[in-house]
């Protein structure tokens, strides 16, 4: 455990002890504010120490972050709370604290937080209450929530929770890659392939390139330039073409080339039929993926971003309204959000007219669709002499995509003869399955 984390563990120990002592003395005059602040933070490097340099929060702030970590770290501490009311046998109610389903200690809540810091009543509930604003700090970078509560029920009993990325942070010096799950359908994307690889127009490298230097400068435009008050931090780019032209390649490149990571998000768990549900859904990954500075990759995205229908239906309207939710969510993301579809018709234009980007994937020309045969298949593999790549580049229309098809049939076709040579009859025959597939072949 770093030093400073260590230190405002020891501060919070002696506060919560000296809160109690006047607790128990029936004058009961402890105020948080006349308490020794924490901890400065010197010659520590960790994760936790710049945060809350960078931050440079109050006492009541670090004393909150320091409340919902304690469960994770040090939840004996806690068990304080579970002191008993002895006028009516059973917990003090001003202390707080919800049952976890599975932790057996202590969890805070806002009223814990209220009930340590003293009893300045409006003062401190004021302070408190603000720290939950959507204009606090805590809530603008998802670092620090207090759970909803049921209407009517005192909003400060809802439970104090860091967020998981910021408690694996602290705690680990790191986030860890979330999995695959129901919470986040979404999969980490990569690519062993380089910028070279991408055989596409000319204008499509350009225009990746432009959104490579937007996530390069995007420090120095919105914070040195201060434009963050009319620039949007994200960036949102259209890519649509026909399958296999290259559009999710593209999007693991500029992953690898900007390091960012890329995730590809599983529409078929986010699309719900049931009213709210969808919102629901992109909500957690939006809200998972909201301090990462990752790329969110949405392929085949019309079933998410699409028309929508001018019908006034009880049903249809709804849908209009999922749009403007989408639309909001997707502007507001500070990272980059890269939507593909096969035909760009299919989106809403809601969408269309918000992108900085938008990139037509075309399927090759003969040209194009040379390199590619002679970037897969003349790495690896001796050809037949008999084997004209540029007559086959002009005599088929296949995109990169199927072209890999057919270099994994005839791949596997020389892996069983032991032999890296690929021969005219299993190339022709990859080539008329892929254009089967495509319906281009009875």
């Amino acid at each position: 455990m770093n030093s400073t984390l260590t230190s405002d563990i020891e501060w919070f120990a002696k506060l919560l002890d000296t809160r109690f002592n006047a607790f128990l003395n029936t004058k009961n005059n402890f105020n948080i504010h006349s308490y020794p602040v924490p901890p400065i933070v010197k010659n520590d490097n960790s994760v936790y120490a710049n945060f809350i340099n960078h931050y440079q929060f109050t006492i009541i702030e670090r004393l909150a972050i320091i409340l919902a970590i304690m469960p994770h770290l040090k939840p004996e501490l806690l068990d304080i709370f579970y002191l008993v009311n002895t006028k009516t046998a059973r917990n003090h109610t001003e202390f707080g604290g919800v049952i976890s389903q599975n932790h057996s200690g202590f969890m805070p809540t806002g009223e814990t937080l209220f009930f340590i810091c003293g009893n300045k009543f409006i003062e401190n509930k004021i302070e408190i209450l603000n720290l939950f604003d959507a204009s606090h700090i805590f809530s603008l970078h998802t670092i620090l929530v207090l759970e909803n509560v049921p209407d009517n029920e005192p909003i400060l009993s809802g439970a104090l929770q860091l967020s998981p990325d910021f408690t694996e942070l602290f705690i680990l010096g790191q986030s860890k890659k979330p999995n695959f799950s129901a919470r986040f359908p979404a999969r980490l994307i990569t690519t062993k392939l380089n910028l070279s690889d991408l055989i596409v127009e000319s204008n499509v490298i350009d225009e990746i390139n432009d959104i490579l230097l937007w996530i390069k400068h995007k420090s120095k435009i919105l914070i040195d330039w201060q434009l963050d008050k009319t620039i949007k931090p994200g960036y949102r780019a259209l890519f649509y073409g026909p399958p296999g032209t290259g559009k999710t390649f593209a999007a693991s490149l500029l992953g690898k080339l900007s390091g960012k990571d890329v995730y590809k998000i599983d529409l078929s768990m986010i699309v719900s039929k049931w009213v709210g549900e969808t919102e629901k859904n992109l909500a957690r990954v939006f809200d998972l993926a909201e301090n990462k500075d990752w790329i969110l990759f949405f392929d085949e995205a019309d079933a998410l971003f699409g028309k929508r229908s001018g019908n006034q239906s009880g049903q249809d309207r709804y849908a209009n309204q999922e749009v403007a939710y989408l639309l909001q969510r997707t502007e507001d993301f500070p990272g980059t959000v890269i939507l593909a579809s096969n035909l760009k018709g299919n989106m809403d234009e809601a969408f269309t007219r918000r992108f900085q980007s938008i990139i037509y994937f075309a399927l090759p020309k003969p040209n194009l669709r040379l390199k590619i045969w002679e970037n897969y298949f003349k790495q690896s593999f001796n050809l037949d002499a008999d084997i004209n790549l540029k007559k086959i580049a002009n005599d088929y229309e296949i995109a990169g995509g199927g072209i890999v098809n057919v270099l994994k049939y005839c791949a596997i076709k020389a892996a069983d003869r032991n032999k890296n040579l690929i021969v005219s009859s299993d190339l022709t025959e990859g080539i008329r399955r892929e254009l089967l597939k495509e319906g281009k072949m009875a």
